[in-house]
């Protein structure tokens, strides 16, 4: 009888103890990046009530479009070394998916 194959997502390591979650950090981070992308979106709808000038919206937009795309890089790469420590500190401990762990099959 045939065995079901694993989903592609799944890379076989939730077993061991891997953390892929993004950390807290980095969640609020891209909570932000988001915040600012949707205040820029909102600049016509401010300029619309005259809460804003045109020239005033005009450098708005350019600051909150660089505070976004710089708070989305600040997240993904919070999150790449969150998991970075996390994998070297399970190859450290001898249970990642190298020869040096115990479920190495010969």
């Amino acid at each position: 009888m045939s065995q079901p194959l694993p989903s592609p997502s799944s890379t076989g390591h939730s077993e061991l103890g891997i953390d892929n979650a993004p950390p807290r950090r980095s969640k609020v981070t891209g909570g932000l990046a988001a915040l600012a992308c949707a205040a820029c979106c909102a600049l016509p709808l401010l300029i619309a009530a005259g809460v804003l000038t045109g020239a005033g919206a005009a450098i708005l937009e350019r600051t909150l479009l660089a505070v976004a795309a710089g708070l989305a890089v600040l997240a993904l790469s919070m999150w790449w070394l969150h998991r970075r420590r996390n994998a070297r500190r399970t190859a450290a401990a001898g249970t990642g998916c190298g020869c040096g762990g115990a479920g190495c099959g010969g």
